[in-house]
């Protein structure tokens, strides 16, 4: 799972991205890695799986990732070549969301001003000028894609003919200033069409509001506008106050805890942060759970046991058997699997099972 961090200048996007970072490196037990300068792997917060180890001895405990790209500050014109221009494009395709860091305060901690690259701030004005520039580049991978897709489509051939037909579709809409996420594709070749092209504005977007210290749950007239905002886009929000959660980084498991009650907090806003970027995407998490390793996988809302298998190797999808599955409240009720088995809750469950959230899996496979 990859989200992609964007915003204006001095929104506070890479203090963010650093903390989110600094934070995964620090979890305990928990592997992390900055892949590139720009590129952070971060652990998805999991209590379940201490639920398990609780029960289950093990030698390590692995959460589901999240890799997080840091986009380069986006202006005002960036699609026709302002700031960095389309540089941040070929990032921005290749993530499955959107986290875009809005400022919802008003002065930096120490009272000093924070220049706002627009001379003032406002959140809805922000979240325009981003959503523009990118729907504009959008608009542009889909005029530049038309003529070719015409000329494909004259063959007959069903694929090119979708795809024709999904650039049409796509056009108008992009061409008013609405982004591609709100055109409805019902045909699924023209859906799978326009998945391949790649188009920004056709991932779901998650708004992380850049609050005040004294604000952390976001419930200020600024956050408000957000709020409504996102409901009216189908995306979600999430406050969180950068500055803060730079402090928490640096701090041991102790002090943290300390700092967090004292704020009135019952966990780093980070960690709502990583949960809700997983629930945008309709993902969920199941779990293999053995001595030597007990791991958090991501599939899909509507897996199958065959396709959930196939997370952890492509040969344990082909060679799918069953699965023997309890969920992580039995372990929590039973405590061992053996106890799990002779109440009778171990299930035995085929290739048309579809996974749910906190299953428990041991999987049968011939190869």
């Amino acid at each position: 799972m990859e989200a992609g961090i964007v915003g204006l200048p001095n929104v506070g996007k890479s203090t963010l991205f650093n903390a989110l970072t600094k934070a995964g490196a620090l979890a305990a037990n928990y592997p992390f890695a900055t892949i590139e300068p720009n590129v952070g792997v971060v652990p998805i917060p999991d209590p379940r799986l201490e639920v398990i180890r609780s029960h289950i001895e093990s030698q390590k405990v692995v959460p589901a990732m999240l890799r997080l790209v840091d986009i380069a500050g986006i202006v005002k014109g960036a699609s026709e070549g302002a700031g960095l221009g389309n540089k941040f494009l070929s990032h921005i395709r290749e993530v499955d969301a959107i986290l875009q860091v809005v400022r919802c305060f008003s002065k930096a901690p120490g009272g000093e001003d924070i220049t706002h690259v627009e001379g003032s701030v406002d959140p809805l004005r922000d979240i325009d000028i981003i959503n523009t520039e990118l729907v504009l580049a959008d608009l542009e991978t889909v005029s530049s894609s038309l003529d070719k897709a015409q000329r494909n489509a004259k063959s007959g051939d069903k694929e090119a003919i979708a795809r024709f037909e999904a650039l049409k579709k796509l056009k108008p809409v992009l061409d008013s200033g609405q982004t591609a996420r709100t055109v409805k594709f019902d045909d699924p070749e023209q859906a799978k069409a326009v998945k391949s092209l790649g188009l920004i504005t056709a991932k779901r977007v998650l708004y992380v509001m850049n609050v005040d210290e004294d604000d952390v749950n976001g419930t200020g007239p600024l956050c408000q506008k957000v709020r409504e905002h996102a409901a009216k886009d189908g995306s979600e929000v999430v406050p969180v106050c950068a500055k803060i959660e730079s402090e928490l980084a640096e701090l041991s498991e102790a002090d943290k805890i300390e700092m967090l009650q004292s704020m009135g907090m019952e966990e780093p806003a980070l960690n709502r942060l990583a949960r809700a970027a997983y629930h945008l995407l309709g993902l969920q998490s199941y779990y293999t759970a053995g001595p030597k390793e007990i791991r958090a996988w991501t599939v899909p809302i509507g897996a199958t046991a065959p396709q959930a298998a196939g997370v952890i190797h492509t040969d344990f999808e082909k060679g799918f058997i069953r699965a023997e599955i309890y969920s992580v409240a039995d372990l929590e009720k039973y405590k061992t699997e053996k106890a799990i088995k002779e109440a009778g809750r171990m299930r035995i469950e085929g290739k048309d099972y579809v996974m749910e959230d906190a299953d428990v899996c041991h999987f049968l496979f011939n190869v």
